[in-house]
């Protein structure tokens, strides 16, 4: 018996084959499945057909789209929930749904292919039997927590009885996304196969199922595993444990993860239905405060970020943006070789390094494959897929192979003649249509590109330190780069797996320029008498993950000292350094690289702050401002350049902006970035305490003109 048609536009359609009814969820004019009420009612609607179809013995379930499984529930449908008993409601509704799924009187077995997220990986747990392709795009988790919220649709109580407590609250309060091979592991799947058979495989097993079998299950972890996990003693040790670990973590900033460990703690003493009403009450309680919404419009930003090229229209004049498969890396240090790295590792493209003499290219090669072999130690790749890669990176004190390259890199010292006569030379190495990015952090792009035979064709490729793991990518046009040129560096940090925002060719681009300031504050307040440790802490307390002291000491203070006199050339007064950094270089205290700076580095671990270093700041610690004067020292300054800066079209938008500011140095997600936080102040209230810091401590404080004009006009950064 066939089954009936599908109603307009449906979701999901069905057809039995030998008894299984194969169900295909595929929403129509999406990129991706999703979850929304209209989908939920589909789902209702096709399990109770398929229920009443005597003809149906089992049910596989798959996709329809080619990468992607579900992504996780419609995040527009949530930011338009006003009060917590609504966003309650629907979570509720939510764990009926998957209750109906995981009650169904016939088997059920998913076949999972792409990403499985959120309320995806909530559906494939209500299933009977989970089968998942090894491709590198299947990818499953639970990242409600990055949005502020929590698994709401009966996560928090399947996971933990699934795979312990122990490696459900890893997954959990963390948001991360496991590889299909990890999640195996795990045993969130049960089967582990090649894309090609997946399907076939999930058919085999709901057949199986319809015949009588029922899929059996080891408990993960061994004795160990038991006692933590198998006894109510062994977890109130792991939840004790969890909540100390993730105060440690958030600072008590974020609820969701609190709220999650408590979701988790309550099912398994009180029961699944009494953890499934907790789940929801707490869900609602989440969805409607400032922090989810904070980070929803975080989440709104990037995902808009990921289809903007940088360029004016869709179609740019020739030349056209190209695809990388080839790259140039100029320059074998600590930025050249993390940019190799990472390259290899999540582009996969052929990589050739150049730098003056072999032993040079030979450290920075290692120094890059290094980042291969850590993803083999952390199975995010397997042996022949690091032996593949490795392969791939190669290196030379000359340019050849340089002619092939469709991009090269340089990433040579801070210094314009150094770089000016690094292009000319590529331009001599390579083809007339490749790419010449620059890695400067403060070198205007334009200065350049004077040294240019095809100006047109030179771009600014801003990596932070360390690539390997720093998400943000500041690409550079000057007035003569190609909109081309620009796309080919945004689509090439992407696949790097970069953020990358478009900025003007301006001193210090974006980061720098709202980043130093706020570094020779924190030189004022040294030389005012505050403790190195108290500035940090403070910063911290505040929502950033390092404070400005740490920070220092991470990206170096040789670093940190050529960008300080790059600013202060080109802004003058204001960007006057601090005196209180003026001996940390010439005594060799270049930070972490070094072994020494502001702390002390034991094997390169940071250690307590060395207490010479207040006699070269010429100060001891005596206290200092109060407090809360030094948080609002560091925080406006800071604002006020960056509203500075937004005025003179250093950002393209304030969501740019803020991303940037975000993923580059940390300002605190839950404020939202420091325009929106700008926003949520008011720029009357934070001109008027930039004028009264100004009285105190000189021009440095004078509101800009932005902030003026807007505290007249009652206007913001965002509508």
């Amino acid at each position: 018996m066939a089954p009936p048609p599908p109603p307009p536009a449906a979701a999901l359609t069905w057809e039995l084959a030998d008894g299984i009814a194969v169900v295909t969820f595929d929403l129509a004019g999406e990129p991706v499945n999703k979850i929304s009420r209209a989908v939920k009612q589909d789902v209702l609607a096709t399990f109770e057909a398929l229920e009443r179809d005597a003809a149906v013995q089992a049910v596989a379930f798959f996709s329809g789209k080619p990468e992607n499984f579900i992504a996780g529930a419609d995040i527009e449908e949530f930011v338009a929930l006003t009060s917590a008993a609504e966003a309650e409601r629907l979570s509720a509704d939510g764990q009926d749904l998957l209750e109906r799924v995981a009650r169904f009187p016939k088997p059920v077995a998913v076949g999972i292919h792409g990403a499985c997220l959120g309320g995806g990986l909530e559906f494939a747990l209500a299933c009977r039997y989970r089968v998942a392709s090894d491709h590198p795009k299947t990818q499953l988790g639970l990242p409600e927590v990055q949005l502020g919220i929590l698994p709401g649709a009966s996560g928090c109580q399947r996971l933990p009885r699934l795979i312990g407590a122990r490696a459900a609250l890893d997954i959990i309060l963390a948001g991360k996304v496991e590889p299909a091979r990890k999640a195996f592991r795990l045993g969130i799947v049960d089967e582990l196969v090649h894309p090609a058979i997946l399907k076939d495989v999930t058919l085999a097993a709901a057949r199986r199922m319809a015949g009588g079998w029922r899929p059996k299950r080891k408990r993960r972890g061994g004795l160990g595993g038991w006692l933590l996990d198998g006894n109510p003693l062994g977890r109130r040790l792991v939840f004790r444990a969890a909540r100390k670990q993730v105060l440690e973590q958030t600072g008590g900033h974020y609820p969701a993860p609190l709220a999650a460990l408590d979701a988790v703690e309550y099912g398994l003493k009180h029961g699944f239905q009494a953890g499934l009403k907790r789940e929801a009450q707490l869900f609602g309680q989440l969805a409607v405060t400032d922090v989810s919404r904070k980070l929803v419009q975080i989440f709104f930003a990037t995902t808009a970020l990921k289809k903007d090229f940088g360029m004016a229209n869709p179609a740019p004049p020739p030349p056209a943006p190209v695809d990388v498969r080839r790259l140039g890396v100029v320059g074998a240090g600590f930025m050249g070789s993390g940019i190799a790295g990472t390259a290899v590792a999540q582009a996969g493209v052929d990589v050739r390094m150049k730098d003056a003499d072999l032993p040079r290219v030979a450290k920075g090669l290692a120094a890059a494959r290094e980042i291969l072999d850590d993803r083999l130690k952390r199975r995010r790749i397997t042996r022949f897929e690091h032996a593949r890669l490795v392969a791939l990176l190669s290196g030379g004190d000359g340019y050849a192979g340089f002619g092939r390259a469709e991009l090269v890199i340089e990433a040579v010292f801070e210094d314009l003649t150094v770089k000016q006569q690094v292009l000319k030379e590529v331009e001599g190495a390579t083809r007339d249509t490749a790419v010449f990015a620059s890695n400067t952090s403060t070198i205007p792009i334009a200065r350049i590109a004077e040294a240019a035979n095809r100006p047109e064709r030179v771009i600014g490729m801003h990596f932070f330190s360390p690539v390997a793991r720093m998400p943000l990518l500041e690409v550079i046009p000057s007035e003569r780069t190609a909109p081309g040129v620009i796309g080919t560096a945004v689509a090439f940090g992407r696949r790097m797996g970069k953020t990358a925002i478009v900025v003007k060719d301006s001193p210090g681009f974006w980061i720098n320029r709202i980043l130093t300031p706020y570094m020779n504050e924190a030189g004022h307040l040294l030389s005012a008498g505050v403790a190195i440790d108290d500035i940090d802490h403070l910063m911290v307390g505040f929502g950033f993950p390092v404070g400005p002291i740490t920070l220092l000491d991470e990206v170096g203070m040789d670093v940190a000292e050529k960008v300080a006199g790059v600013m202060y050339e080109a802004f003058g007064e204001r960007f006057t350094p601090s005196p209180a950094f003026a001996g940390m270089v010439k005594a060799g205290r270049l930070g972490r690289k070094a072994g020494k700076g502001f702390y002390t580095y034991v094997r390169g671990k940071k250690g307590g702050v060395d207490q010479a270093v207040y006699e070269l700041i010429g100060v001891q610690p005596n206290g200092g401002p109060r407090p809360a004067e030094i948080i609002q020292r560091l925080v406006l300054v800071m604002l006020n350049e960056a509203a500075r800066a937004v005025g003179e079209g250093v950002v393209r938008t304030p969501r740019d902006g803020d991303i940037g500011a975000i993923f580059g140095f940390g300002f605190p997600p839950f404020r939202g970035g420091p325009l929106r936080h700008a926003d949520d102040l008011g720029a009357a209230r934070i001109a008027g305490e930039l004028e009264r810091l100004a009285e105190r401590y000189g021009a440095r404080f004078a509101p800009c003109e932005v902030l003026q004009e807007q505290a007249r006009a009652n206007r913001k950064f965002y509508p």
